[in-house]
């Protein structure tokens, strides 16, 4: 097969895939997004919010070498 035989059919084979528009079932695509046994209603069960990790056992182990002094020791106010 020559190349213009090649790109008519690559290029034929493009115009159908971007022409396609299946008939789309939204009750479906809606029943496989909200999962098994769940309604649209109850998604929400986890926090709004993202719980933050306990950083606390750290902030001790670290607090020498990372103080809030600065560079040169000295303590900005105000």
């Amino acid at each position: 097969m020559g190349r213009g035989r090649q790109k008519a059919k690559a290029t034929k084979q493009a115009r159908d895939m971007k022409y396609f528009s299946p008939a789309t079932d939204y009750t479906a695509l809606q029943r496989e997004l909200t999962g098994p046994g769940s309604h649209a209603s109850n998604r929400r069960s986890e926090p709004l919010e993202p719980v933050e990790p306990d950083y606390s056992e750290y902030a001790d182990k670290y607090a020498d070498e990372f103080d809030d002094d600065g560079e040169d020791g000295s303590r900005r106010t105000g």
